[in-house]
């Protein structure tokens, strides 16, 4: 697990190295969500609603247009996971 110290300025802010806003696709003027758990702040990136209505209309696509139902898509996610 990686630790880093990171300064926190004047008014409770902190700035998120680039590698990590990168891989959690964290971008200005983007939100996060920060939860309390414990003894320990947790920091979650959010999917940007375009992104996420991109990705609902491919998959619909790749069924042919048509309703999908429970299961539907499971085949095609699961060969997602395993050609990356």
């Amino acid at each position: 697990m990686v630790k880093l110290r990171i300064k926190v300025g004047p008014k409770g802010q902190i700035v998120i190295p680039k590698i990590f806003r990168e891989a959690y696709r964290i971008r200005e003027g983007g939100y996060v969500i920060l939860e309390p758990a414990d003894d320990k702040l947790i920091l979650r990136g959010i999917e940007d609603p375009r992104d996420v209505l991109m990705w609902i209309r491919e998959r619909k696509k790749r069924i042919g247009g048509k309703e999908a139902r429970l299961g539907d898509l499971a085949k095609i996610d699961l060969e997602e996971e395993f050609e990356e």
